[in-house]
């Protein structure tokens, strides 16, 4: 299968020398053009008071530009971002599951996906895997990765300021590396929205930011069928796949549709020669260890 989904951000191998370690922040050149027109704008007003207006403009453009930025949740305007896998994956495909752990929920997927010999990514949510560490355990047990979902995936996390975003995506890395005994390298923000101010808080933590190549909308649509077609249309190597264990929608049987919706994503995926694996295995041979 062909995918006609553009590879905006493909993350090569020398980018994670080393995974896990705090790296300095290069701001992105959007970043570096918005501060600009800030500093330039101000300067403007304050040599020509009466260019105010135009001052003004600018700056709230500049602010939209951001704004914009951080909701659409596979951009690279305001930083790295994993859409793809790196091209050094080949013909391999992730499978990123998140929301959880969900103890109804979890232990289906993990046994579907031992059925199918297939590796995923648990993007967990620290309150979650508190509440719940028996299935985080699980998770690590049978082979999957576990990765960084916040502390309390709350609705308001894209207008945080840089304080509380790292406070809270600290407390998930202390939550999720106490349960597991090894430390998150991918942060993936609730719903996938951000804000400038957390490029900086990944790179002091550690943590690259992931979203996804597409998702199934699997938490409100009860229709399996249009979940994975979603999903698989035009599935590709490298293709980075979303669905949720957590807040799962429900079919006419009320069972989570992620649960008849997997095994289609998977018998696709070996029809097709593409090997599930985990992005951190994806960076590089031994990074699963790290």
């Amino acid at each position: 299968m062909n995918s006609t989904t553009p590879r905006t951000s493909s993350p090569s191998r020398t980018s994670y020398a080393a995974p896990g370690v705090a790296r300095r922040w290069k701001p992105s050149p959007f970043v570096t053009g918005s501060a600009a027109l800030h500093v330039g704008a101000a300067a403007a007003f304050l040599a020509q008071p009466a260019l105010w207006p135009w001052a003004m403009g600018s700056l709230v453009t500049s602010h939209l530009a951001l704004v914009a930025a951080g909701l659409w949740p596979r951009s690279t305007l305001l930083g790295l971002n994993w859409t793809a896998l790196p091209e050094s994956a080949g013909r391999q495909i992730a499978l990123t599951i998140d929301d959880g752990p969900n103890p109804e929920v979890t232990p289906r997927i993990l046994d579907l996906l031992d059925r199918y010999d297939a590796r995923a990514t648990f993007f967990c949510i620290g309150d979650m895997a508190r509440r719940y560490p028996h299935c985080v355990e699980a998770i690590v047990a049978r082979g999957h990765a576990v990765e960084n979902h916040s502390q309390r995936h709350r609705h308001n996390f894209s207008v945080t300021g840089p304080r509380a975003l790292e406070r809270e995506i600290a407390a998930a890395q202390q939550t999720l590396t106490d349960i597991t005994g090894t430390r998150p390298l991918f942060f993936r923000a609730p719903a996938g929205l951000r804000n400038p101010f957390l490029e900086p808080v990944l790179c002091g933590l550690g943590l690259h930011l992931a979203s996804w190549t597409r998702r199934g909308f699997d938490t409100r649509t009860r229709d399996a069928e249009v979940v994975a077609q979603r999903l698989l249309r035009g599935l590709a190597p490298r293709d980075i796949l979303l669905v949720h264990d957590g807040n799962p929608a429900r079919d006419a049987h009320n069972q989570p549709v992620v649960l008849e919706v997997l095994p289609r994503v998977l018998e696709a995926a070996a029809a097709a020669q593409l090997r599930c694996t985990t992005l951190r295995a994806a960076i590089a041979p031994g990074a699963e260890d790290a």
